[in-house]
């Protein structure tokens, strides 16, 4: 964060000093958990359901803070805040932190506040603002983003998917004189939501990636998805970029939604950077033929999953607007690493077993690119693939459908073995029955210790695992407790590689 004193942080926040010198200078990060506290840094005193933050204020300048953002009165120098009315910000607010007096709103509020300062006094100098959007993808885009920005200068973005109204101003705070560019995802758990965040950190390049059917349960349909989503584009300056995939029928719509100036990618011959000649690895790993009004250049993704090449397509259509060269964008897009976890995160046994950890989270979408890259892994090698799947949450009236659907689509898919856990996912089970070339490939676990169970039995040397569900199904224990390492009983014969 820009250097900023306590006096000039309680005027931006709408809040008054306790116990606080107003010279005193924050001069590090600006943190909610105590344990990540550096000298001179701001703490955020966050309620939530078990602990409160403002119990740990003292701690938390003890830790090094100057001073403690607070709803309420603490044992340590603060800038105290006022509340907020009831209303949407304090539903938000319970969401969130799990408070039930809204002084989690207010807290929050005011940080927004902070980081749309520090983020407006950096964008009058040479601060970009990019941010992206859609219903699958975001997280992996913009770690994508950020790799081909960060050769041209000091950029930041968020860990993992922190792009919620405490994540998005937390990595806004990240900033300060020396940063060039800021790459932040957006999203949204109802409408608003996403107009909301933008307002925060205005962007100056707007990604949108793809409406799809995630939170189709809040939203109500796909066209109320894409009505949200757009508000990204329509927060554009008239001098800004919105990166669009044409691809998209609801996407390629929002063009009519921005005054920025609009730039298609996708695989259709009208977008402007787009790919040609896609082919598939026995790893899942896509190459292609990366077109621009710049240039072209070949391109070799090592991430697994064909998905990822409209990722690197927007990501591309970014960096371009940036000056970075088609053949300098294509090398980059080629060495790629994954940045952030349980996301088609490949890992391989000592055994041969591959296990594609995509547990963060699942919808319809990112669902069928997981299996369409497993059944890629093991197409023409042989290996034998199995689909650890879950439920899909938030999807309403849709959801017994779209697990059916999905167990359908393994089968057509020709994955070797599904399996179900719990039973709000057991249209999956029955879709793949129903589709009529299966018996016993399908099997349906009440949890996931079962699953664990059924596995370690099952697995032989060379198979291959995709693991995925929403994140509240707990998948990740499945894919941790594949890769942990499991004593042999030697009395056995373990020849047939039954255990894994």
């Amino acid at each position: 964060m820009i250097v900023l004193s306590l006096a000039e942080i309680a005027d931006v926040v709408g809040g008054r000093l306790h116990r606080a010198e107003p010279g005193a200078q924050v001069t590090g990060t600006v943190e909610f958990d105590t344990r990540k506290l550096t000298p001179g840094g701001l703490f955020v005193a966050l309620p939530g359901e078990k602990v409160d933050g403002h119990d740990f204020a003292a701690q938390a300048v003890e830790a090094g803070a100057v001073a403690v953002l607070a709803a309420r009165e603490v044992d340590a120098p603060a800038i105290v805040v006022p509340p907020l009315p009831a209303g949407e910000a304090h539903e938000r607010s319970v969401a969130l932190t799990g408070d039930k007096d809204g002084s989690g709103a207010a807290v929050l509020a005011a940080l927004a506040k902070l980081a749309r300062h520090v983020v407006q006094r950096l964008a009058e100098g040479e601060l970009t603002v990019v941010g992206v959007t859609g219903s699958s993808g975001k997280t992996s885009t913009k770690d994508v983003i950020a790799q081909l920005l960060e050769p041209l200068g000091p950029t930041i973005a968020p860990p993992g998917s922190f792009n919620n109204e405490l994540g998005h101003p937390w990595t806004a705070l990240r900033a300060d004189a020396e940063t060039r560019h800021l790459v932040l995802e957006l999203s949204a758990r109802g409408p608003g939501h996403i107009a909301h965040l933008a307002e925060i950190a205005p962007p100056k390049i707007g990604v949108v990636l793809n409406v799809g059917s995630a939170h189709v349960g809040e939203f109500g349909s796909r066209e109320g998805i894409a009505k949200t989503k757009g508000e990204l584009v329509e927060a554009l300056p008239e001098d800004g970029v919105a990166v669009l995939n044409l691809d998209d029928p609801l996407v390629a719509a929002m063009a009519s939604r921005t005054k920025a100036r609009v730039v298609f990618v996708g695989e259709s011959p009208s977008a402007q950077v787009r790919a040609e000649n896609i082919t598939v690895d026995e790893q899942a790993r896509a190459s292609f033929r990366l077109i621009t009004p710049s240039g072209e250049a070949d391109v070799r993704l090592p991430l697994h999953g064909e998905h990822h090449v409209g990722n690197a397509l927007s990501a591309a259509a970014v960096a371009l607007e940036l000056g970075v060269s088609p053949a300098d964008i294509a090398a980059r897009l080629s060495a790629l690493e994954r940045r952030s976890a349980r996301r088609m995160e490949v890992v391989t046994r000592p055994d041969g077993v591959t296990i594609l950890n995509d547990s963060f989270n699942a919808n319809p979408e990112s669902m069928r690119a997981g299996l369409k890259a497993l059944a890629a892994m093991t197409r023409e090698t042989g290996r034998r693939s199995w689909a650890v799947l879950g439920v899909m949450g938030e999807l309403g009236a849709d959801s017994v459908n779209a697990h059916d659907e999905i167990g359908r689509l393994v089968v057509r898919l020709n994955i070797a073995k599904l399996v179900v856990i719990g039973p709000e996912a057991a249209a999956m089970h029955q879709g793949a029955f129903q589709e009529g070339s299966w018996g016993e490939e399908s099997t349906l676990v009440p949890d996931v210790e079962a699953a664990i169970a059924l596995l370690h039995d099952q697995l032989r040397p060379g198979d291959v695992v995709l693991v995925k569900a929403s994140k509240a199904a707990g998948l990740w224990r499945v894919a941790e407790a594949l890769l942990e390492p499991r004593e042999t009983d030697n009395s056995e014969n373990r020849s047939n590689g039954g255990d894994a």
